[in-house]
């Protein structure tokens, strides 16, 4: 089940961003999964999933917005081994 929640978005914020309100939404959607998984409060697979592509597709796209891929992987064996 998908629930659906809405953010006002002012006009002149795609004009700036010259694009339209489906691309910006998919845009916001994509970096608050990238954000969420960088913070640890999302898996890659649920972050993928609240992105809506799959789970190598996410994880192939977090170059893009400068996060690496498997930081709690790596956060986990520091902790580990520390």
């Amino acid at each position: 089940m998908r629930r659906q929640i809405t953010i006002e978005v002012p006009e002149s914020m795609l004009l700036v961003q010259n694009t339209d309100a489906i691309a910006f939404a998919d845009e916001i959607q994509m970096l608050a999964a990238v954000k969420l998984y960088e913070l640890g409060r999302l898996s890659s697979s649920h972050a993928a999933e609240l992105a809506g592509v799959s789970r190598v597709e996410f994880l192939l796209s977090l170059s893009r917005y400068k996060v690496f891929p498997l930081q709690s992987e790596l956060t986990d064996l520091e902790q580990t081994y520390a």
